[in-house]
């Protein structure tokens, strides 16, 4: 049963927010037209630069717990990853947007967003001879910076509170990921390109990877959203 494991975890993150999405209040398949294609604008970033760190040794998967299908140097189940986690968080980020009609984070989000934009490019320059965190953290913040400064959304405070909830089903994919709980890792990694700072089993690196994965999905997802608002309303 080992070999089926990563792939378990994928389709039990997607499972509950899958079957959900026909909820007659969320309707979160309606958004599919905009959430998909997100997910698909998403992974030509993430798929490339998994691949890349993977070749260079930065992380690596135990083929203990794979199932043995490749594309490309990644395990399919690496793939699935990109689909699973992103397709819950923006379930996730949905539903609580039509649960909690207020903003809480609303006017908190800028100043959290330039500090800690600040703070990761800092540490990131700090270490540029460990790539998972420099590139790591310096992209995270870039990109934190550039909703900031030049795009402006309105929804990072939105963002902020969907990340805050989704930590603890992190702790717990990602923990099974790197070895809590199981014997040995799925995902291993190699500390000399990165903090060596772990949460649990967990890699710091990995929260900011997550924050930054789940906010160009967030990005995408607003942006073509908003674009068929706009298409619409210039029909009427």
């Amino acid at each position: 049963m080992d070999k089926w494991l990563y792939l378990l975890i994928n389709l039990g993150a997607i499972s509950i927010p899958f079957i959900s999405s026909f909820d007659r209040r969320l309707r979160f398949d309606k958004q599919w037209r905009f959430a998909v294609p997100a997910m698909i604008l998403s992974m030509l970033v993430f798929i490339p630069w998994d691949m890349a760190k993977t070749d260079m040794g930065v992380w690596g998967f135990n083929p203990r717990y794979l199932t043995g299908a490749y594309i490309g140097n990644l395990p399919v189940e690496e793939w699935l990853f990109f689909i699973a986690i992103p397709y819950a968080c923006v379930f996730t980020y949905h539903s609580l947007n039509y649960l909690i009609k207020k903003d809480i984070l609303g006017r908190l989000a800028g100043i959290l967003a330039l500090v800690l934009a600040s703070g990761l490019v800092l540490i990131g320059l700090a270490n540029l001879d460990k790539l998972y965190t420099s590139v790591t953290f310096i992209s995270a913040g870039l990109f934190l910076f550039l909703h900031y400064f030049i795009i402006r959304t309105n929804y990072l405070g939105r963002f902020f509170l969907m990340y805050f909830a989704t930590l603890i089903p992190f702790f717990i994919v990602n923990g099974i990921l790197t070895g809590s709980f199981i014997p040995e890792e799925i995902v291993f990694y190699n500390d000399s390109q990165n903090l060596g700072i772990r949460l649990g089993t967990i890699p710091v690196e990995d929260m900011v990877y997550g924050l930054l994965m789940l906010l160009m999905n967030i990005t995408w997802f607003e942006f073509l959203k908003t674009r068929k608002e706009k298409k619409l309303n210039e029909n009427y």
